[in-house]
């Protein structure tokens, strides 16, 4: 296995399956790779966009009342409301987690157009991305 960067058109990169013999191969190996590497940066302000979220539906001020625990019957909408938000973000992180350990994985193959697509797709992920976050 080769352990330094290389320019080729061979490569297997994650499953068996997907083996690349080809320049045609390997240009669609790259912009796959582009693609999970701009939805990881689009999952990634999902959930900053989610946080804040959950953030602002938490009360203003935490009176003594509201530290203490609820009576029996009682049903607080904002702890539930905020239980589904931390539900969203814990999805919302496994796919953040796959997506970049299939990123990783797919530049590990150290074919060093892989690694440029990765690097490219990031790049254009945060540029297209990243300017949404104050509108959310």
């Amino acid at each position: 296995m080769q352990m330094t960067f290389y320019f080729s058109d061979t490569v297997v990169l994650l499953f068996d399956f997907w083996n690349v013999h080809s320049p045609t191969g390997m240009v669609l190996s790259v912009l796959v790779i582009l693609l999970l590497s701009v939805l990881y940066e689009a999952v990634k302000m999902g959930k900053a966009v989610l946080l804040r979220r959950a953030l602002l539906a938490l009360p203003r001020s935490l009176s003594q009342e509201a530290l203490t625990e609820p009576q029996q019957g009682d049903s607080d909408p904002g702890q539930s409301r905020w239980f589904w938000f931390h539900v969203g973000q814990t999805l919302f992180h496994v796919v953040q987690v796959v997506l970049g350990y299939m990123v990783m994985l797919a530049v590990m193959s150290y074919n060093a157009w892989i690694f440029l697509g990765a690097i490219v797709g990031s790049t254009l992920g945060y540029f297209m991305v990243y300017p949404l976050l104050g509108r959310g």
